[in-house]
């Protein structure tokens, strides 16, 4: 069979599997494995800045999409002013075994800081006291560790659950093992181990819109960047192009605005499948995304080289799996000019809701606004804008703490 019959007859199969529920995957699709096995999924988000490569943002800004019992570093004002180029967002790492055991696990995070992890970890590092833009200061990788967790196949689970509804929630339909954690308050239940972070790692591909009105995307690390998509989205409207594999740079079209996200849904979940995430796996990571990498803007959404995240996020289970699979996606906004035309007409008539849509991203619009601008007066306004940005962004996050 040739590469593009079986890259059609895949994707065909996949677009099969997406119409079953996310219940029935969980419950009937179970994957097949001999000894202990490990799968991991997460995404790394960055903002590329004019020279394509991610810049500096307040990464944890925005509004808190978590559950109430998931733990988070705990150090007064720290994360008003936490700068970093990468948020690390929802890793979450599955087991399967078909017997009980107890492993232990490691992740280290280079050049950054976990912020959120559950079950509750047995240590997190660094442990000294952080302050406002700290991550430049300290030398040491940050770094969570689980020392005891108890896979049970067998155990019947009673999982925390909010009556609000999280993105964390969909991460559970899948058919992993269930895990157990003793704490001093009790034992806590989970499908998967699951963390965040921010870090100033360099991200392995960079992306800039060309004067011609194309994105130029350029890998910048060592392994080929093995798929690529990049996305729109105006109002209902939205638009992707494949991209495929990246090994030095290449050049995609601006997608026309006649798709829908669940094309791009299946899209990627045959990307993520195709990298060696279970059927269940890859569906529940896009249904825990679909709302934030579908949402308006502009943005290269990329698979990030296996290799490229052992180096940066390193991770150690004893002991050591059969098989260890680690899928991430890479997200780099794009501030395109269609963006910083609705960003600005947005400040102009206070229309809330459309810069709600931009979020956590607001600043760096902005920043990228004001470099940009030679008019004094637009360089005021802009700033002002900013100014507003900041203000409210900080009395969310103290509000939210």
């Amino acid at each position: 069979m040739t590469p593009k019959r079986l890259r059609t007859a895949t994707y065909g199969l996949v677009a099969c599997f997406f119409t079953i529920s996310s219940y029935l995957l969980a419950t009937v699709a179970r994957p097949v494995y001999s000894g202990l096995t490990a799968h991991e999924w997460g995404t790394f988000t960055s903002v590329a800045g004019r020279d394509g490569g991610a810049m500096e943002w307040l990464p944890l800004a925005g509004p808190k999409d978590l559950p109430g019992f998931v733990e988070h570093f705990r150090n007064s004002g720290f994360k008003v002013g936490l700068r970093g180029t990468v948020r690390m967002e929802t890793p979450v790492l599955y087991f399967y075994d078909s017997r009980e055991e107890t492993v232990s696990v490691k992740v280290a995070l280079a050049k950054g800081l976990i912020t959120e992890w559950y079950p509750h970890a047995s240590r997190v590092g660094p442990t000294g006291n952080l302050f406002d833009g700290s991550l430049y200061q300290q030398h040491a990788n940050g770094s969570i560790a689980w020392d005891s967790v108890t896979l049970a196949p067998n155990a019947r689970t009673e999982l925390a659950r909010e009556k609000k509804d999280s993105r964390y929630y969909a991460a559970r339909m899948t058919s992993s093992t269930p895990l157990r954690v003793k704490t001093t308050t009790g034992e806590q239940q989970e499908k998967f181990l699951f963390y965040r972070g921010v870090s100033l790692f360099s991200v392995p591909v960079s992306a800039k819109v060309t004067s011609e009105g194309k994105v130029l995307v350029e890998n910048r690390g060592q392994e080929e960047i093995p798929g690529t998509i990049l996305f729109e989205r105006r109002g209902n409207k939205v638009g992707y192009r494949v991209g495929g594999t990246v090994r030095d740079k290449g050049t995609l079209e601006q997608p026309e605005l006649t798709a829908t996200a669940e094309d791009l849904g299946r899209e990627l979940e045959g990307m993520l499948v195709a990298q060696g995430l279970y059927q269940d796996e890859a569906h529940a990571m896009i249904e825990t995304w679909r709302d934030s990498w579908f949402e308006e803007g502009s943005r290269l959404l990329y698979i990030v080289p296996e290799k490229f995240v052992n180096g940066v996020l390193p991770l150690s289970i004893t002991p050591a799996p059969t098989q260890t699979v680690r899928v991430f996606v890479g997200r780099l906004e794009l501030i395109t000019p269609a963006t910083e035309r609705a960003v600005e007409k947005a400040f102009a008539v206070h229309d809330g809701a459309t810069l709600e849509k931009y979020g956590r991203f607001l600043e760096p619009i902005l920043e990228t606004m004001i470099a940009r601008e030679s008019d004094p007066a637009k360089i005021q306004q802009l700033r002002t804008n900013l100014d507003t940005f900041y203000t409210l962004e900080i009395a969310r996050i103290q509000r939210r703490d």
